[in-house]
Formats: C-alpha cells, sequence, structure tokens
C-alpha cells in the first residue's frame, strides 16, 4: 500500500496506539485502586492559600535549583554510565562478534513471540536512561556502527528498517512497546525520591513493561492467526 491510503492505514495505526495507551493507564490505575492501593474513602477539600506577592528572584532560583539541576544532575548520573555501557557492547567483542550482537542473537527467539527481533529490545534494554535513543540504538545496529546513529531523512531511516526485516507489524509494535514499557530512569528514580521505596519503583518498572509484553505477544499472535 502507498500514497494516500498507507498515509490513512498509518494515521489510524497512531490513534490506535494512542487510544490503547490511554485505556491501559485508566484500567491499570481502576485496578490498582480497587486492590493493593485500596484505602479508607476520604473526602476532596480545597483549600486556597493566603495571597502573597510574587517573589520573582526567589522563584526562578527554586526553579532552576529544586527542578531543573536535580532533573539534570539525575539524567547526568544516568546517561554517562549508560553511554559508556553503549559503547562497551558496540566496541568488544568475542570470537568476532560484539557484544550487542551476542545479546541481540540471545534475545531472538523472545523478541520473535513478541513481534520484533533481537536488536530492537536489546535496544530498548540499553534504551532505559532516556526513550528518544532506542531509535539510534537500533540504527546502529543495523548499520554495524560503533556509535550512535542520527539520521535526519525519513526516508532513509525507513529504507534501512525495512531492508533489515520490519514489517507493518513490526512497527505496531515497537510503538506499542513504546507506550507501554518502562518509564525511563530518571522518572524511576523520581519515583524512588517521592514514595522512598523501593518496592513501587519496581513495580512502576515491571507492571507497564509485563503489559507492554503481552499485547505485543497478542497482536503478534491474532496477525499470524489471520494473515
Amino acid at each position: 500500500m502507498q500514497g494516500f491510503g498507507a498515509s490513512i492505514v498509518s494515521t489510524f495505526a497512531v490513534i490506535l496506539v494512542i487510544l490503547l495507551g490511554i485505556f491501559f493507564t485508566l484500567g491499570i490505575s481502576k485496578l490498582l485502586s480497587k486492590t493493593i492501593l485500596k484505602g479508607m474513602p476520604s473526602s476532596f477539600v480545597l483549600e486556597l492559600p493566603p495571597y502573597r506577592k510574587p517573589q520573582f528572584g526567589k522563584i526562578l532560583i527554586r526553579s532552576i535549583f529544586d527542578r531543573t539541576l536535580f532533573v539534570l544532575g539525575r539524567a547526568v548520573s544516568v546517561a554517562a554510565p549508560a553511554g559508556l555501557v553503549i559503547w562497551l557492547f558496540a566496541n568488544i567483542g568475542i570470537n568476532g562478534q560484539s557484544i550487542l550482537d551476542l545479546v541481540a542473537h540471545f534475545l531472538q527467539p523472545f523478541a520473535n513471540l513478541m513481534g520484533l527481533d533481537g536488536y530492537i529490545l536489546t535496544a530498548f534494554i540499553l534504551g532505559i536512561p532516556a526513550n528518544e535513543i532506542v531509535l539510534p540504538i537500533i540504527l546502529m545496529c543495523y548499520l554495524g556502527g560503533n556509535s550512535l546513529v542520527n539520521l535526519e531523512d525519513t526516508s532513509s531511516i525507513g529504507q534501512i528498517l525495512i531492508s533489515h526485516g520490519w514489517t507493518f507489524l513490526t512497527a505496531i509494535n515497537v510503538m506499542l512497546f513504546t507506550v507501554l514499557h518502562y518509564p525511563c530512569a530518571t522518572t524511576l528514580l523520581t519515583i524512588k525520591k517521592e514514595t522512598g521505596s523501593w518496592k513501587w519503583t519496581f513495580l512502576s518498572f515491571l507492571l507497564p513493561t509485563v503489559c507492554g509484553i503481552i499485547v505485543c505477544m497478542l497482536t503478534n499472535l491474532v496477525y499470524h492467526l489471520l494473515v
């Protein structure tokens, strides 16, 4: 399918993935509120604080130090080690194969069950510092490079993905897993800080990831039953 028809199908596919993500968010929230997060009902009270004239200097300083620098500091503390791990995986070889290739080949059978391939699943694992680097890692793997790839031409990216076996099902499952998999490392660290518990942090990691795996497996199964 090409041209206008392909654009329509792609648009509906993206909308469907977004709606599915919203459905899972609301559904899981409802399930948790009825089970492990169930507590005594409480009334909602809105109390307005006394109005004070804004002090722009204090607001600016607090915003920079309490928010911007805090988030950036956590991002750097995660991104730097992750970048080193990605570089080592791509540049260190064992018996003529990089560690990246070995990990991807090991994950290939499980990735196939999800309608993905080993390199895609490896990219999601290595992309835990930030979801934005998942696609550059995939391209680096496909092109056999030893550093992250950033291509501006979407047509070139599409040709690379298609030449490495991507189908409509692959694209759908990548979008589904992107929407439903674990939060980035900075978000997980923030959850740990706010809750003070590794249990809730681990649950925040595990619950969406399990949902993403199950949905991708079901999508893959239904696709192969129908096609």
